[in-house]
């Protein structure tokens, strides 16, 4: 592991490695952090419709009522004055059938009346009464809206669970990039020092020889020029890793202020991916894939929905109880009265003008859309995992070829420093083989980085690390845990 750290900076850096980036970066993210209230939004409203399927108790009070009017009473012919004060209260209890959409109730209904009228005799009213019933509320020729409602309710929390380990595998490769990136730019700011205090010995070399009067003052002007350029390749990569760190902390959520510094290991361990194996993984553990598939389920209930469009339907209800109403309360039920309500309903659509045979065309298009987006979607990820597979290859190849060429050109430079030493070679000449050392060692390191990150292409695109032999599915799944504290 490589520790870098530079001694003109005063102020505290906090190392950070790339599992510790990782980690942060799924707390803090804005983009995870979106896709975190999204899921809990879809949860609660999951579990706000499981518990509206549970019995309803509902209570509603009217202590007191007054009303005083009057009006004209047309069989008698003459204004009739009433006046009449009661309290009431309901308690009424909803239990939702989910299996059938039906509905059974059971309501108490319990007032206490006072009425006069100018009239007087019968119509006066003053006592108690209460009315007990049970009734079932059945639609009949129709879908079950109820269930159907749960359904999709379920789809789009699945389908935020989903996203949620999609966004997480996605800020993972993310910040896997910036800090590479990071590193890099700081492996380049190492190396133009490096070069810049070589340009400096050089030119310390080629100063006393001018002095000496054993060469030309024209090689120490050019030396001089090269170490100046070494200097301002220093300061423009200082500030473009700046640059870097700046974008990489509002990528991770993390204070514009706070000093950071990356470390890393980069180097490589050939793993064996096997392209078949790969390709079984990708297709069997892709999110994209379900996702997909929740589509074409969604789709379909868009078709059971836009076929009720118009469509003939019914209701039943059944009504039984008990009423009775006396003077004083306990004798509310020495007289009780049977009730009973049955009522059969049916709405009967005639002519649409066309209506429900073209939105029903509309839904049927719409999910041959999603069927072909799930042929699509697994061509799709076949093709990113074959590419992946030749990029991992090629990749081995690059990094064997850029450390012969690096190792080649500190050797070249070694040997071309002790003929500037002698006076065989000029400065141009060796700054040609310092240009190119400086060049080979860059080279290295993002051929380091371009595996290991196609290593994570590979197993965020299987959700299989290969490099452990270990299924990440559980893993990235785990969206769950973020609740256990509630």
């Amino acid at each position: 592991m490589m520790w870098l750290a530079w001694g003109h900076q005063s102020e505290a850096q906090r190392l950070m490695t790339l599992e510790q980036a990782v980690q942060e970066a799924l707390q803090n993210s804005p983009e995870i952090v979106r896709a975190r209230l999204n899921l809990e939004q879809n949860r609660e409203l999951l579990g706000a419709q499981r518990a509206s399927l549970k019995s309803q108790f509902r209570l509603n009070v009217t202590p007191l009522e007054y009303s005083k009017n009057r009006s004209y009473n047309e069989a008698l012919q003459e204004w009739v004055d009433t006046e009449t004060t009661s309290s009431s209260g309901n308690l009424s209890v909803a239990q939702p059938i989910l299996w059938t959409d039906g509905t059974i109730s059971l309501n108490n209904n319990f007032q206490w009346l006072d009425s006069q009228s100018s009239l007087g005799g019968s119509d006066a009213e003053k006592g108690f009464n209460n009315s007990l019933n049970l009734k079932l509320d059945q639609p009949i020729f129709t879908y079950n809206k109820r269930k159907l409602e749960l359904k999709e309710i379920e789809f789009n929390y699945e389908n935020a669970q989903l996203n949620y380990a999609i966004q997480a595998l996605n800020v993972e490769k993310q910040v896997t990039q910036y800090f590479y990136d990071l590193y890099q730019k700081q492996m380049e700011l190492i190396t133009s020092r490096e070069e810049w205090e070589n340009r400096k010995k050089s030119f310390e070399i080629i100063k006393n020889k001018v002095d000496a009067g054993l060469t030309a003052k024209e090689e120490m002007l050019q030396a001089e020029l090269d170490m100046m350029t070494s200097q301002s390749t220093v300061q423009n990569n200082e500030v473009q890793l700046e640059n870097i760190k700046d974008n990489f902390k509002q990528m991770m959520g993390l204070p514009i202020r706070e000093e950071i510094m990356v470390i890393a290991e980069v180097s490589v361990l050939p793993v064996d991916v096997d392209l078949n194996e790969a390709s079984d993984y990708a297709l069997s553990n892709r999110m994209e894939i379900r996702q997909r598939q929740i589509n074409i389920e969604t789709g379909q209930f868009d078709i059971i929905k836009t076929n009720a469009t118009n469509e003939f339907k019914g209701n039943v209800a059944l009504s039984v109880g008990l009423f009775g109403n006396d003077e004083k309360l306990p004798d509310i039920y020495n007289n009780p009265n049977n009730n009973q309500d049955v009522s059969v309903s049916l709405e009967v659509p005639l002519w649409d003008w066309g209506e429900k045979k073209a939105r029903l065309k509309a839904a049927k298009a719409a999910l041959k859309t999603q069927e072909y987006n799930l042929e699509d979607e697994k061509k799709t990820i076949l093709l990113g995992i074959r590419q992946v597979h030749r990029n991992l290859n090629n990749t081995l190849i690059q990094i064997d070829i850029a450390r012969k060429n690096e190792e080649n050109a500190q050797l070249t430079y070694e040997i071309n420093l002790e003929k500037y030493k002698n006076g065989d070679l000029t400065s141009m000449d060796l700054n040609l083989f310092q240009n190119q050392l400086t060049e080979k060692k860059n080279t290295l390191t993002g051929a380091l980085i371009s595996y290991k990150m196609e290593l994570l292409n590979m197993k965020l695109q299987t959700l299989f690390d290969f490099e452990n032999r270990v299924s990440i599915l559980p893993e990235v799944m785990n969206y769950e845990s973020m609740f256990d504290d509630k």
